[in-house]
């Protein structure tokens, strides 16, 4: 059987806000608004009422904000 590009070896699991909370450090209101500015991923509705998100896609952009924060701070040139 062959698999598909997207379920190669990888589970892929819903997490629900409080777990992008902890799992990023932001609070609600800053998530939803780097949503609505691209800025952050996208939650999926799962009922009327509920949402969650791609882990994998929460631990990438929570990466790139690493990345990022470190190649910011070698570029000024020391340490503390």
């Amino acid at each position: 059987m062959k698999t598909s590009d997207n379920h190669k070896n990888t589970t892929q699991r819903l997490i629900r806000r409080k777990e992008v909370q902890a799992k990023t450090g932001l609070g609600a209101s800053s998530i939803y608004a780097l949503m609505a500015e691209g800025l952050f991923p996208k939650c999926i509705n799962l009922s009327e009422r509920r949402v969650a998100w791609v882990e994998s896609e929460i631990d990438e952009w929570v990466s790139k904000c690493i990345a990022h924060h470190r190649e910011v701070n070698s570029t000024k040139g020391g340490s503390l």
